[in-house]
């Protein structure tokens, strides 16, 4: 039975631990890969002094890496997009813009949502502030020149709008935990954001998701909803987040901020959509009908089950099975919240649920690691576990561009076969579990938590950073050592491990 017993958050934490956090003082696998860069962060270097601050220095990373993936499409942007469908699977460089240009009115000065398309497709598919973001770089395209040349300059125009949510997202991401700005590294870094960075506008949605957290962070609920409901507008699954959050404010009772949180993402939805839904019903129902209907696509669980067992499955039944998995999602991450020794922090949950939901999708775009990147930084900053899903999730953006090869070229000696196509979903599948798997371990083992072994409590949960619990069920609603109530007169409860105790894995 739950509980109303307040455990109470530590309101002495040891001294000495307001130092920002050195990766390559506590990671092996960062202190090892420092040596390409002259070696570990010296213990008496000044922190954050100079003009190349940790943030700076992670925005720069983050630019860098961004032109590097530019780079990788090179071969796509000189011919491969315009010379045959092949190439640009066989180059991996594959992207939906320049493709888009023409093909959804954009070349034709034709307005999303409001002007009827040609084809299968009557209406631009995509929610209204992407469909705005995608406008505002057509704007930005210079007219004149043939096709190709203008769908190139649609891309690059594109490509720049997305570098600066690239730097955004970095940024964002090195300033939500105060004292460990570098784990933004995590992400300025990451292969896949480089790699698929250029393929769609995801990126747009994540770099507003990651902003509100760092509102949320700032114990600014009413601006984490704001961005958060432009997230939504841009994207679909940020609006899973509001999940965890009332479970965490539940169990805190913060209710007040969660109320105006909640408020904040209404409002700023209604304002991107409102307009749209009323003027063009039809066009802004487009992105939602789409959905619906899509069938079962690449690298979905639904596809290695229909592909292994030869039973095709429809659109109408992946989507009620990806209902029903998402609700037991939903379920274990209620017990979770309520249930564990000490309340989760907001980061953990926020990843589990959207890593449930790319996990039971009946579709997964290369593109939509972009939305577990920075939640994994915040998550889980431990180079060895952030890799290793990375290496997955290469392996999966390889595999799927190669299997397109396979079945576009008609020459069974090119592009990788439906058995290794396979083998690449599971590897996806298995990278993304086992992230999930640390970070569980992580709630259930609070001292494991790479994040509170310096003492803290949940330095991206604003409100609910160090506050009492007001409601617990199960272990939490009896004291252990991670959640145990402070008495006036006893010892303090200490969180994490005292000290720099050099590298940890």
């Amino acid at each position: 039975m739950p509980s109303l017993q307040k455990t109470s958050a530590p309101q002495d934490r040891p001294k000495g631990r307001s130092q920002t956090v050195i990766p390559t003082h506590r990671d092996k696998v960062a202190a090892a890969g420092s040596e390409l860069i002259g070696g570990p962060y010296g213990r008496r270097a000044a922190t954050g002094t100079g003009q190349l601050t940790p943030v700076r220095v992670i925005a720069l990373v983050a630019i860098g890496m961004f032109a590097l993936g530019m780079v990788q499409k090179l071969p796509c942007y000189n011919w491969a997009w315009f010379r045959g469908t092949t190439s640009q699977y066989t180059h991996a460089c594959y992207s939906d813009i320049p493709h888009l240009f023409s093909g959804r009115g954009f070349a034709d000065g034709l307005v999303p949502y409001f002007d009827r398309l040609g084809g299968d497709i009557p209406f631009l598919e995509y929610p209204v502030l992407t469909g705005l973001f995608m406008e505002v770089a057509a704007w930005l395209t210079p007219g004149g020149g043939d096709t190709m040349q203008q769908e190139q300059a649609f891309w690059l125009a594109n490509a720049g709008l997305l570098m600066v949510c690239a730097a955004v997202l970095a940024v964002c991401v090195a300033r939500t935990h105060r004292l460990r700005p570098w784990d933004g590294l995590l992400v300025a870094l990451a292969p896949s954001i480089a790699l698929t960075a250029t393929i769609n506008w995801d990126i747009l949605a994540v770099a507003l998701t990651a902003a509100a957290m760092l509102m949320w962070s700032r114990e600014r609920p009413l601006a984490f909803g704001i961005l958060l409901g432009l997230a939504t507008a841009a994207k679909l699954y940020p609006v899973l987040l509001l999940c965890p959050l009332l479970l965490l404010c539940w169990r805190a009772g913060k209710w007040r901020e969660y109320g105006t949180a909640v408020l904040g993402f209404a409002g700023s939805w209604l304002v991107v959509n409102l307009p749209v839904m009323l003027l063009a019903p039809e066009g802004w129902k487009q992105f939602y009908l789409f959905s619906m209907r899509r069938n079962v696509d690449f690298g979905s669980v639904w596809l290695l089950i229909s592909q292994r067992t030869g039973d095709s499955i429809q659109p109408d039944r992946a989507n009620l099975y990806a209902l029903l998995l998402m609700l037991v999602a939903v379920a274990g991450l209620a017990y979770l919240a309520f249930t564990a020794p000490r309340r989760p922090r907001f980061a953990q949950l926020a990843f589990l649920i959207v890593a449930a939901f790319v996990l039971t999708n009946k579709v997964y775009s290369p593109q939509y690691v972009l939305w577990l990147v920075p939640l994994a930084a915040l998550v889980r900053p431990r180079w060895r576990d952030f890799l290793v899903w990375q290496a997955c999730e290469v392996t999966y953006f390889v595999g799927v561009w190669m299997y397109l090869a396979f079945t576009t070229s008609g020459n069974s000696k090119q592009g990788l076969p439906v058995d290794g196509y396979q083998f690449a979903i599971v590897l996806h599948l298995l990278g993304t579990l086992y992230l999930c798997a640390m970070v569980v371990r992580d709630i259930l083992a609070p001292e494991k938590d790479p994040v509170r072994q310096d003492g803290a409590d949940d330095p991206s949960g604003g409100a609910l950073d160090g506050a009492e619990d007001v409601f617990v069920a199960g272990r939490a609603a009896h004291p252990a050592r991670h959640a145990a109530p402070a008495a006036e007169d006893g010892p303090r409860v200490e969180w994490g491990t005292p000290g720099d105790q050099g590298p940890r894995g």
